[in-house]
């Protein structure tokens, strides 16, 4: 983070709720509120972890901020305001239309949860990466091939490697074919929700430190949306902590797992499993005696 703090984005009294439908006419019985008065701030530079249980809200919160909800979700209620900084001016882009969404949307980007169904299986890699150039930008053919290979060798792949399927890599190549699709068109956030929670403990920390290079080369602004403590904490400069659509409490880092406050956060902290080589001893002993 740099010294100066400045916000990127602004996200202030979001609210976010979805219909229920029922009865012989379907008609609204009820919503789920799945996102309650969220106000934050994103620094550039920073990675604020997003950390609650399943439901609480996190990803619904990702996906509003993308700015894609309604495209998904036609009668989902959306209230508030998220704002982007840039040049000195600010834009509110939930009032924008897709088309006017669309100078916007290269400048935000996503990280998607699961490696094996975000990515097209009919698509050879360099076509899956050169997609996002092929919408946003206006760079030739050679240039965009360039920049494939470039964003190819920027993740631990190599160019060799781009005519082949997202079948033939492992889950932790998959994501890193992700990452460099998501860096494609040089945005400045990036929404990354819960990305290593489908791969293996030893893959995990591969990609993390590889998000955590890339974003310091590239001075990347990051919301790392994720369940696990243990690697929000690895990562995030700030963490926020979300219970039933209700972002309970966002502090530094430090602080959330020195000094929560909420009663929540407490909890969430209680339940971090922490290494215990001589208790597991202590139960063999206790099994052979018994």
């Amino acid at each position: 983070m740099k010294e100066k703090a400045k916000s990127i984005l602004k996200v202030n009294n979001l609210s976010v709720d979805f219909p229920i439908f029922g009865g012989v006419f379907q008609r609204k019985v009820g919503a789920v509120n799945a996102v309650k008065n969220v106000s934050f701030d994103l620094i550039e530079g920073e990675t604020l972890g997003i950390v609650g249980e399943s439901g609480s809200g996190k990803s619904t919160l990702g996906k509003t901020i993308l700015n894609v909800l309604k495209l998904t979700a036609p009668d989902v209620k959306i209230k508030g305001e998220i704002s982007v900084h840039k040049d000195g001016k600010s834009t509110e882009l939930l009032s924008l239309s897709k088309k006017a969404m669309k100078p916007y949307r290269k400048n935000i980007q996503m990280i998607f949860q699961d490696p094996f169904s975000s990515l097209n299986p009919r698509m050879i890699v360099k076509d899956i990466i050169k997609e996002p150039l092929d919408i946003n930008t206006n760079l030739t053919n050679s240039e965009k091939k360039e920049k494939v290979d470039w964003l190819l060798n920027k993740v631990g792949l190599t160019p060799e490697q781009s005519s082949r399927y997202p079948h033939e890599f492992s889950g932790g190549q998959r994501q890193r074919i992700g990452i460099a699709r998501s860096l494609a068109t040089d945005p400045k956030i990036i929404i990354a929700d819960e990305p290593v929670s489908a791969l293996d403990v030893s893959i995990q920390a591969q990609i993390i430190n590889l998000m955590m290079d890339l974003q310091e080369e590239f001075n990347l602004s990051i919301i790392f949306i994720a369940h696990d403590l243990s690697v929000v904490k690895h990562i995030s400069n700030r963490v926020g902590v979300m219970y039933l659509g209700e972002l309970v409490e966002i502090n530094e880092t430090k602080n959330i797992f020195n000094n929560p406050q909420h009663s929540y956060t407490k909890t969430l902290l209680k339940a971090i499993p922490e290494p215990d080589p001589k208790g597991r001893e202590d139960r063999k002993k206790n099994r052979l005696n018994s």
